[in-house]
Order: C-alpha cells, then sequence, then structure tokens
C-alpha cells in the first residue's frame, strides 16, 4: 500500500512535468519543424521532467522537501532540469551540444531556475486539491496536507502580524 500512496503524491508533479515537457513540441512546431519531430520532441522531454516532477511528490511527501520553500527545489531542478534536457537533446539533436556538453548543462542549470519557479507555483496550487481528495484514503496524503495546513496558518499569522504592525 506504502508505494501506491507515494505514487499517488507523484500524481501532481508528474503531470506538470509532462505538461511542461508537451509545450515543447508545440515550441518545436513553432520553430518550423515537422510535427514528427516536434511529437518526438515532446516526448523526449516530457518523460524525464514527469519522472522528475514525480519523484518531488513522492520527496515531498516524505519530508525530503517542506511546502513553501523554493532553496531546496530550486537545487533540486539545477539538476533534474539539465538532465531532462540532455536526454532530449541527445533524442532529438538539435545541435545544442554542439559547443560541448560542459556549456550546454551550464545554461540548463541556469535557465532551470525559473523552470523550478514556474513548477513550485503550479504544484503548490495543484498539490494541496489533490491531498484533499486522496487525505481519506492515504496516509501520507494526510499527513502532507496537514504540513500544507500548518504552513498556511503560519502564512496567515505573519500577514497578520504584519498588518496590524502598520
Amino acid at each position: 500500500m506504502t508505494g501506491r500512496h507515494s505514487l499517488e503524491l507523484a500524481l501532481p508533479g508528474a503531470s506538470i512535468g509532462a505538461v511542461a515537457g508537451a509545450m515543447a513540441g508545440g515550441l518545436t512546431l513553432l520553430a518550423g519543424q515537422s510535427a514528427g519531430m516536434a511529437g518526438l520532441a515532446a516526448l523526449a522531454l516530457a518523460t524525464p521532467l514527469a519522472l522528475f516532477g514525480g519523484l518531488y511528490g513522492m520527496l515531498l511527501g516524505h519530508g525530503v522537501f517542506r511546502p513553501g520553500t523554493f532553496g531546496p527545489i530550486g537545487l533540486y531542478w539545477m539538476a533534474a532540469f539539465p538532465v531532462s534536457r540532455l536526454a532530449q537533446e541527445i533524442l532529438v539533436p538539435t545541435g545544442g551540444l554542439a559547443e560541448g556538453a560542459g556549456p550546454f548543462l551550464a545554461y540548463q542549470a541556469m535557465i532551470s531556475l525559473g523552470f523550478a519557479i514556474g513548477f513550485l507555483w503550479m504544484h503548490e496550487r495543484i498539490m494541496p486539491q489533490w491531498l484533499v481528495r486522496r487525505a481519506g484514503d492515504n496516509p501520507l496524503a494526510g499527513e502532507l496536507l496537514q504540513k500544507y495546513l500548518r504552513f498556511a496558518r503560519i502564512v496567515r499569522a505573519r500577514k497578520s502580524a504584519r498588518k496590524e504592525g502598520r
């Protein structure tokens, strides 16, 4: 059962990663590539992003990450996003590795923080709703939902304190 419970926590992050990767296919079409190349590019990026997104949800559920924190998640995606892009570039070469793997990976690490911000923003809006639905049947989801509720209370108390201090 624990495996199923962990996989349920993976679903929101995997979905976000898959959609983000699929959007790459649309960008490939806009760049003038064929529909086949766009589909392959989308699949080649969607798969690793979905895997890493799902892993993030599982790690969050097991207490490795905490809701509302960006630093550790930024570091996570600083490693995971370049690996995902490298997998895509190997499967669908576009010339990104022409200058070598080092510069390619360094550039991907830099832009990964933008991806991390978007991923976290989406995840923080989708995951609590998912947890509310799954908390009754999934003890990991119930525990994580309680962490989100504690975090929300802390944020609300801080906002109230700032308003009263004005």
